[in-house]
């Protein structure tokens, strides 16, 4: 009687699979490209464990590779991981607009303090007659304090190394408020109480309802420096011819414009420090620089708009 196992063919010497009930299953082929197992005289490969020779043979527990396929790299995160989509990269947009936010809020502060401090001079000028007298008898503090406006200002203004540097950059905007302050008070003096009041009021009503307008107008005014520039050296010629030709039309024309094209530069300004779509934007890290360019806005509009009321009074 036949063995049922010599039904299969194993040429080559393969023997039988072991193991599974003892019938095995039939040997797996050997991989393509690689001449047969024992053909040719050649020896057999040593065999590993179920009958597959070591290094041949289809990875265990998936399908032999097909040709041209690449096997994928396998996951750093080991079997079972997943993309995490916390872990990937987040757009830069958020962190920038985090980071100006606070930079508009820093901005602010500065510049309340600077506010606070020059209307608190300008009050105790305007209201303490013992202050006025002081500053009657030692006239050479306003030509120091004019010196030091300016060299400040221009220090500032000229050198990135002083504005961003702390807490040089506190020290000379702490000096530059002072001086101004102390100018703005002297000049204040020259009117009356209720003029200054008035002046005042009509100064932060207008800089609010300006900076709510540059905050919400569509229309970019960053893109108007040069034109402000022109209109700038324009003004400061007809303020020198001004000098020279004294009278209440002039005086009030002056005013005027001064007061509308520092209400230009003050929308100008602020939508520099807001950056967003606009198309110019100051940095981050100029915020002494942008608290210096709306203080001067904003001073400047008040000592317009005094002026105003001062030569419509006369």
């Amino acid at each position: 009687m036949q063995d049922p196992n010599q039904q299969y063919n194993y040429g080559g010497g393969y023997p039988p699979q072991g193991g599974y009930g003892g019938g095995g299953y039939p040997p797996q082929g050997p991989p393509q490209g690689y001449p047969p197992y024992a053909q040719g005289g050649a020896q057999p490969y040593p065999q590993g464990p179920y009958g597959q020779p070591y290094g041949q043979g289809p990875p265990p527990g998936g399908y032999a590779p097909q040709p041209g396929f690449i096997q994928p790299p396998p996951s750093a995160g080991g079997y079972g991981a997943y993309d995490d989509p916390e872990s990937q990269p987040k757009n830069f947009s958020f962190d920038d607009q985090s980071i100006r936010r606070g930079f508009i809020r820093k901005v602010y502060l500065i510049l309340m303090g600077q506010l606070l401090v020059t209307f608190g001079a300008v009050a105790l000028f305007v209201f303490h007659q013992g202050t006025q007298n002081f500053a009657k008898r030692n006239l050479w503090l306003f030509w120091v304090a004019l010196g030091v406006m300016l060299v400040t200002m221009l220090c500032m203004a000229c050198c990135e190394s002083v504005r961003r540097q702390t807490p040089t950059n506190f020290i000379f905007l702490g000096l530059f408020t002072a001086a101004q302050s102390f100018l703005m008070g002297v000049s204040a003096t020259r009117y009356a109480p209720s003029e200054v009041l008035l002046a005042v009021g009509i100064t932060a009503a207008v800089c609010l309802a300006l900076t709510l307008f540059a905050w919400q107008t569509k229309y970019d005014f960053t893109m108007m420096g040069g034109v402000l520039i022109a209109c700038m050296v324009v003004f400061l010629i007809f303020g020198i011819v001004a000098m020279f030709m004294k009278g209440k039309i002039i005086t009030l024309v002056y005013a005027s414009i001064g007061a509308l094209l520092f209400s230009v530069y003050l929308i100008y300004d602020t939508q520099l420090m807001m950056g967003g779509e606009h198309k110019y934007s100051i940095s981050p890290e100029e915020y002494i620089f942008a608290a210096l360019n709306l203080y001067l806005d904003i001073i400047n509009i008040f000592m317009y708009i005094l002026t105003i009321i001062g030569a419509s009074r006369d």
